[in-house]
């Protein structure tokens, strides 16, 4: 497969690609550093990032800005401060040259953190090489992510990029989508490795009650760099076939199954550290149909559309597992999982193995460092901060619906106008069968615009059928 693309002065270790040519039953890769911070993240899916723009983004606590490079032709992550006056960069623009800009004083950087330019200094004067660079972070660009490196830079090339080895073969279509969550990345890897929770906690709308069952699941291997397991009987009591499944320590897990005759089928989650309390979920729907007309179909549909029933899903269980991760914390937290919780069935043997490898090898990605208080439900549902205004199609969707609500009313009033004026004629029929199109047209791209901003509290699986 491939090699990731990665910023100039790095390059992957010689065993870098066969540890990642690993199907997803077998054995999980070699030993990886076991340490949060030695590891890669995904930042960005780089169909979102804008080249003319910085983009903030914290990764494990530590502010960054993302920014297009257009001398070296790659994506760059610096520490999100001026080494002059401590200001943040994402608040400043990509110049006429292609270089970083501070918006304070206009100090200049390239690629590698060099700063290029002080208006303020005077011709010949000598600046300090080391006090004015930028602190630079190594990035890769693979499976249309932006990766950053959370370490040293120097142990980047030694590191795997987290990567799903199969989407490198052809026929697939995958749908993805991104969140910013309130709870702590472990907290979404516990949930999206919990399979026994979809017929309950999302019926009506990717799960059903009817379909929930027995669920035993095995791993077939673990260690410091994750797990393997298997639910054999898998989803809808067997309905589509054995689920495979793969941690890899610390941010990346999926699903894997082949329904006979229709599809295989990838659930993969990527659960990036932000702050204590605070993860980006990166999630990807990967198909490879059967049939070439299920992805025909499902391309018609728009991406922001696509993106306003992803939230929904999220929803069903974003306020509960906010304020479960802190009854959880009060309980003492990984360590005391099994007093905490009764996990009494097979179907938790998943969230045991993730609460042992970080018992073992992980860690608590924020030591010492205690939870926020609880929020209202009201920001728990909040929509476009953590995910509208950062996505190129719901930003565009965003645009195009303003102007499509302005330009139905005028013409709903002008429809309504001309009906007026005509008279009982026939053509009064028509003229308000228009208008009324056009009214409904002014309330249903309001509503899509109200559903990009915020989630409704009550869950699908709670309403009255």
């Amino acid at each position: 497969m491939p090699s990731p693309t990665l910023s100039p002065a790095f390059q992957p270790s010689p065993a870098y690609d066969d540890a990642l040519d690993v199907d997803t039953a077998a054995e999980v890769d070699a030993p990886c550093p076991s340490h949060w911070r030695e590891h890669w993240f995904p930042v960005a899916f780089l169909k979102d990032l804008d080249r003319d723009h910085p983009t903030p983004f914290t990764l494990l606590g530590q502010d960054l800005v993302l920014w297009w490079d257009r001398q070296g032709g790659s994506w760059r992550a610096f520490e999100d401060v001026c080494p002059h006056r401590l200001v943040p960069l994402s608040e400043g623009r990509i110049n006429a040259a292609g270089a970083l800009e501070c918006p304070y004083h206009g100090w200049t950087f390239d690629g590698h953190g060099q700063c290029t330019a002080v208006p303020q200094q005077r011709e010949g004067a000598a600046l300090s090489e080391r006090r004015s660079r930028c602190q630079a972070r190594v990035t890769a660009e693979a499976q249309g992510l932006l990766f950053v490196f959370a370490g040293d830079a120097a142990a980047a090339a030694g590191v795997p990029v987290p990567l799903v080895p199969v989407l490198e073969d052809s026929g697939w279509f995958v749908q993805d989508t991104f969140r910013d969550l309130p709870y702590d990345a472990v907290t979404l890897l516990e949930n999206v490795l919990d399979v026994s929770h979809v017929p309950f906690t999302h019926h009506a709308t990717v799960g059903r009650r009817e379909n929930a069952g027995p669920v035993e699941l095995m791993l077939t291997s673990a260690g410091p760099e994750g797990f393997t397991g298997l639910w054999e009987e898998g989803p809808r009591r067997g309905a589509l076939g054995s689920q495979f499944t793969r941690f890899r320590a610390p941010c990346l897990m999926w699903h894997d199954l082949t329904a006979k005759g229709f599809a295989r089928i990838l659930t993969v989650v990527y659960a990036t550290p932000i702050r204590r309390g605070e993860c980006r979920l990166f999630a990807r729907f990967p198909f490879q149909f059967a049939s070439p007309w299920p992805a025909r179909l499902l391309r018609l549909r728009p991406e922001w559309l696509q993106h306003i029933g992803n939230h929904t899903v999220l929803e069903d269980d974003q306020i509960f597992l906010h304020w479960q991760e802190r009854v959880l914390a009060a309980r003492g937290g990984s360590a005391d999982l099994p007093r905490s919780c009764y996990l009494a069935t097979g179907a938790d043997r998943y969230v045991q193995a993730l609460h042992t490898w970080l018992l073992d090898h992980g860690g608590d990605p924020f030591p010492a460092v205690p939870l926020p208080a609880r929020l209202a439900d009201a920001p728990l549902l909040e929509r476009w901060q953590s995910h509208s205004r950062h996505c190129r199609s719901c930003r565009g969707a965003d645009r195009a619906l303003a102007l499509g609500r302005a330009l139905t009313a005028g013409l709903t009033v002008l429809l309504l106008l001309l009906a007026a004026w005509s008279g009982p004629v026939a053509g009064t029929a028509v003229l308000l069968t228009l208008a009324m199109v056009s009214m409904l047209s002014w309330e249903r791209f309001g509503r899509w615009r109200r559903q990009l901003r915020h989630g409704q509290h009550l869950p699908p699986r709670n309403r009255k059928a």
